[in-house]
């Protein structure tokens, strides 16, 4: 009953985003709550919160294929999977960002190579082919296995095994190296393509908001945050049966890294607001201002600050011997991150960078006004409901909760 009221909402979510889209190829941008001062809104603010999600993910995989901590074993290919799962869902919801979508690959013929952006959609393509082949890798023996299940299992298995089916000592062997490679090569592009995105924001000279040396790190510590904050919720609420001792032992130990980078996230959020408070400019000092005393201030105390912090840091130290416990403590974590990124995106550009240049010129597109539309919201949860799919099919169809082999 659970399972089919979870399937029941989840097709309500996906069909109310499918209308979105669908709103999105008509009419373009016509629907947004775009203007010419405020061009980035919830969509970008949606990408750089799921590309999180997916470096923090990928991030933790190393632990285990890089580092090879036997603690976190059982995780290596869950991790892998929802790095990429979460990767497809920021590049489509940056895609239904852009003006022109069907451009989007003139950025490889005819690339600008001082543009920081262009420079990240070659590092999003290197990321994406180095996850589908590490994933592949960390399957294959497994996959090999499956192959001679029945049903949809079994003929995926067969597919994706692209007849490898060798699960020898060699073989495994073999495969470790290929993936201590890959995920050694993973972690400087990670780092990379992800400081990149906060480099993308703090390279803005004429945003003071933004334009802090900070704001890269800042991004990195936040991604591994959520990444490790969302793939802790899955496996306290979606691991197997049958495992349950070794489950809390591996959730407890989630959750002390889930808090251990909480902390650190909390320390750098802190005092970069205390440093843009302390400023005497208005166009620095101001935006902080409208995030903490605004009319959206509740999404940053209310949600951002209890739910987002506050909330989880009890939960995670009084229950961390309780699977359920840590992972509603994860969950409010990687939701909130929703709203941590958007008040990163759109007070920056909401609020203006001279005054008096709001009344200065009067017309409907010289606003500093923005709330996100019904159809950008739609929009995202299409992308959120198609993520959550991919994430259902590979804890239903693929071996990524089996335990890893060794040689």
């Amino acid at each position: 009953m659970k399972k089919g009221f979870f399937w029941l909402l989840w097709l309500v979510a996906f069909a109310a985003g499918a209308y979105g889209v669908y709103q999105r190829l008509a009419f373009g941008h016509n629907l947004a709550g775009y203007t010419s001062y405020v061009p980035w809104g919830l969509w970008v603010a949606g990408y750089i919160y799921f590309i999180g999600l997916s470096a923090g993910a990928f991030l933790l995989s190393t632990l285990v294929y890089v580092f090879g901590l036997k603690a976190f074993a059982r995780i290596g290919k869950l991790a892998l999977f929802t790095a990429l799962v979460t990767l497809i869902a920021a590049l489509l919801t940056i895609w239904f960002d852009i003006g022109h979508m069907e451009r989007f690959w003139k950025v490889f013929t005819r690339p600008n190579f001082g543009s920081m952006m262009a420079w990240m959609v070659w590092l999003y393509t290197a990321y994406f082919l180095l996850l589908v082949a590490e994933l592949w890798i960390a399957l294959r023996a497994d996959l090999a296995q499956w192959s001679d299940r029945p049903g949809l299992a079994g003929g995926l298995a067969r597919f994706l095994s692209f007849g490898q089916r060798d699960v020898g000592a060699a073989a495994l062997k073999r495969d470790a190296a290929r993936l201590k490679v890959l995920g050694s090569i993973g972690v400087p592009l990670a780092v990379a393509f992800h400081g990149g995105v906060g480099a993308l924001f703090a390279v803005v000279e004429a945003r003071p908001y933004w334009n802090s040396s900070l704001l890269p790190i800042m991004f990195l510590v936040s991604a591994l945050l959520s990444g490790s904050a969302l793939l802790t919720f899955l496996v306290s609420f979606f691991w197997p049966k049958g495992q349950d001792g070794a489950v809390k032992e591996l959730v407890s130990n989630l959750g002390r890294i889930v808090l251990g980078l909480l902390t650190l996230d909390v320390i750098l959020e802190i005092s970069e607001f205390l440093v843009g408070l302390y400023s005497t400019a208005p166009a620095h000092r101001g935006v902080f201002l409208e995030v903490a005393a605004g009319q959206a201030s509740w999404l940053f105390w209310g949600v951002t600050v209890v739910l987002g912090a506050l909330v989880p840091a009890v939960l995670l130290l009084t229950g961390r011997n309780s699977p359920g416990t840590v992972g509603t403590a994860a969950l409010l974590i990687a939701l909130s991150f929703l709203a941590l990124r958007f008040n990163i995106v759109v007070p920056g550009l909401t609020t203006s960078p001279l005054p008096g240049l709001a009344n200065a010129y009067i017309e409907a597109r010289l606003s500093f006004h923005y709330l996100p539309t019904t159809m950008e919201w739609l929009v995202l949860l299409f992308n959120g409901s198609l993520a959550v799919l991919l994430l259902a099919i590979g804890f239903n169809y693929l071996p990524l909760t089996t335990a890893s082999k060794e040689v």
